[in-house]
């Protein structure tokens, strides 16, 4: 809902740097700006104002003056919360929701945590002790960075606050960059800059006299399984999810749906409409003028079935002119999930403050095809080692990989080299396969980069949370790791970054902690059942949607503009990688990448996940630490395009507006009451 920042530490502070913070994160709070300054603190938020309207200004400064709360987040149990800290005697200066964070963390210091369900980001400065509390939700929804120095600590919600009150902070994270071109994303507590860190999710933080702590606080249990019948568990899943729903409406202002036309988003508009009974829901979708790739008319069938007041915009993909911006936003290399988010967060706007989204089921229930295919690894593995190696693998070297990243040959590939593998090592490995695997890595570097690197190797990221997970199954392990890593950030903090460019707050009931409990515990079986994924979800899907939604397989463009837009990638890769600034000073090889794009431009390979990867660190790295402004890119990219160098290379540009509208006014949800 805001953009927190601050700065504290042992020496005296100073307040234009922490309103520099302020100011570069302003879109994620426009509505306000409050900054509280002590002699060994500036602590300041950019509201987005969606609790408390009229009287939840932040910082919240406790009655006796000593303890200064700014949180970025939702807390969605505080009216149970509020209602017992007062049976004990807290009185409340505002109608926050955030002020119970307060209260609590008064009488139960740091196991506070263990009360609050919600998504948050906070930070709690003792002016006595001179220590600073902090603490990120249980599943990562909303984010922290922070950077600690000698006796000083900085941190925000966003790089860039960082960066506007430290420049000489614009350093390379080398082993960051590794973990991009590796798994696509950088995962805590690195980024992509060497003196900047991330607190993981479930994680505190304590800074003060006697230095930095961070300690986890929360990991999800997979063990023990629940042992009640399956009609039981179908149930129950439909009441926790359900309440789940029914809590994230809890909003002073109106909230909106997020409606993709696929399962996740598809349920939680069916049991907000059917269940919750919350009528006339505004919901949004993005059409594309791609048969093949636009779930439009999915969306519509699921909005017309429950009445919603439902948004669709169709647009032209095109990123000659996205790009730049969405890198701007992220402070780190991009996705290409960043484009349809970016643009459909524009048009909800528009119409609400708050929009509920679906990220986090596939994680929760089971929903990537990875999930069985490390079975199948493990299968094709009995296969003798010298018949793989010696027969199999060199055959399968002289097929082309295709023109489609899930063609057969790259599924056959895939399963045959992870079948060399095993356990955490497989897991983290096969995700490398479709982008920068160890070896390719090996051959992009330079040696005075690999030297540096010093052995790090990005797939231990995964791996690590993958044996220590809480779990027996390799496929509980799998989603253990997931959450862990790949949930946060990526698709969590794509999400974040997108919606807050625009003022609105994204929720997502599946990432619930009640639910992550409940989900967790699930036999396998309810989750990956042969080939079939999701299978509880489904079940609970059947009694919501019809069945041409519950069996339609996933779709979406994100993962195919790579492919769908040739014309435009071919004039970005000349533009940025025919003289990469990352191979001038030293990081890749030159001769590497160019290898890269012929190979794939001859279509001897398919390099497309790969060419996105190296495009998007090439433009961040001249964006971020080579100090070359967006308005820079987009003048280059401009007038490459003019000059004929992209046939139809036009921004993300809409098409059509609304579908349908409500007759009266959208209601909100009054908080307290949701």
């Amino acid at each position: 809902m805001c953009g927190i920042a601050g700065i504290v530490g042992s020496e005296r502070i100073d307040p234009a740097a922490a309103r520099r913070m302020l100011d570069a994160q302003r879109h994620r709070g426009p509505d306000d700006l409050g900054l509280e300054v002590t002699p060994f603190s500036a602590l300041g938020l950019a509201r987005l104002s969606i609790i408390g309207l009229e009287n939840g200004r932040q910082p919240i400064v406790s009655e006796d003056g000593r303890y200064h709360l700014v949180c970025n987040g939702e807390i969605y149990n505080y009216p149970e919360l509020r209602r017992r800290l007062e049976t004990e005697g807290c009185r409340f200066a505002t109608d926050s929701d955030c002020e119970t964070i307060l209260h609590l963390y008064r009488r139960k210091g740091p196991e506070c945590l263990d009360d609050l369900r919600g998504m948050f980001a906070f930070s709690i400065w003792d002016t006595v002790d001179r220590t600073l509390f902090a603490a990120r939700d249980r599943m990562g929804q909303k984010p922290f960075y922070y950077h600690a120095e000698g006796g000083r600590l900085l941190f925000a919600s966003e790089i860039k606050a960082l960066l506007a009150a430290d420049p000489g902070l614009a350093e390379l994270d080398l082993a960051g960059l590794d973990q991009y071109l590796g798994l696509r994303l950088i995962a805590p507590p690195r980024s992509m800059f060497r003196g900047i860190r991330k607190l993981p999710p479930g994680h505190s933080l304590t800074f003060g006299q006697d230095g930095l702590v961070v300690r986890r606080y929360w990991e999800p249990v997979y063990e023990p399984k629940h042992d009640r019948p399956e009609d039981d568990l179908l149930d129950e899943l439909e009441e926790v999810l359900t309440e789940a729903c029914r809590s994230h409406l809890l909003s002073d202002v109106p909230v909106g749906a997020f409606l993709s036309g696929g399962l996740d988003s598809s349920l939680i508009v069916a049991l907000l409409g059917g269940r919750v009974g919350d009528r006339r829901l505004p919901t949004f979708t993005l059409g594309l003028p791609h048969e093949t790739y636009d779930e439009s008319p999915a969306a519509r069938v699921v909005a017309d079935r429950y009445d919603t007041e439902h948004h669709e915009r169709t647009v032209t993909p095109s990123l000659v002119q996205t790009l730049p911006t969405v890198i701007q936003q992220l402070d780190e290399p991009s996705d290409p999930l960043c484009v349809p988010t970016y643009h459909l967060a524009a048009l909800a706007h528009e119409h609400v403050k708050v929009v509920l989204g679906g990220d986090g089921g596939d994680e929760a229930f089971g929903g990537y095809d990875r999930y069985y295919a490390n079975e199948y690894a493990s299968l094709y593995a009995r296969i003798p080692r010298v018949v793989r190696r010696g027969v199999i693998g060199p055959i399968l070297g002289r097929v082309p990989d295709g023109r489609w990243y899930k063609s057969r040959a790259h599924q056959l590939k895939w399963l045959h080299r992870a079948s060399f593998l095993e356990g955490g090592e497989r897991y983290a490995d096969s995700l490398t396969y479709f982008h920068f695997n160890r070896e390719r890595r090996h051959r992009l570097f330079t040696s005075e980069a690999i030297a540096t690197l010093g052995g790090q190797a990005a797939e231990g990221v995964l791996a690590a949370p993958y044996e220590s997970a809480r779990a027996t199954h390799p496929i509980d392990r799998m989603l253990a790791a997931d959450v862990a890593v790949r949930l946060p950030d990526h698709p969590v903090m794509l999400t974040d970054r997108m919606t807050m460019a625009h003022g609105l707050e994204a929720r997502s009931p599946y990432m619930d902690s009640r639910l992550v409990d409940f989900a967790a515990r699930l036999p396998v079986d309810l989750k990956v059942r042969g080939r079939g994924l999701r299978h509880l979800q489904r079940r609970l899907a059947r009694r919501h949607l019809p069945a041409e939604i519950v069996d339609r397989p996933k779709q979406g463009f994100s993962s195919a503009l790579p492919y769908m837009l040739r014309d435009e990638y071919r004039l970005l890769y000349k533009l940025f990688l025919s003289e990469s600034r990352l191979a001038g000073e030293g990081i890749l090889r030159q001769s590497s990448i160019d290898g890269f794009r012929a190979a794939h431009a001859s279509g001897r390979e398919d390099h497309g996940q790969r060419l996105w990867l190296l495009l998007n660190a090439e433009m961040w790295y001249r964006m971020f630490i080579c100090g070359e402004s967006r308005s820079d890119l987009d003048d280059r990219i401009a007038g490459a395009a003019g000059a004929g160098g992209a046939a139809g290379a036009t921004p993300l540009v809409p098409q059509a507006g609304v579908v349908r509208r409500s007759a009266g006014p959208r209601r909100s949800t009054p908080s307290g009451t949701a």
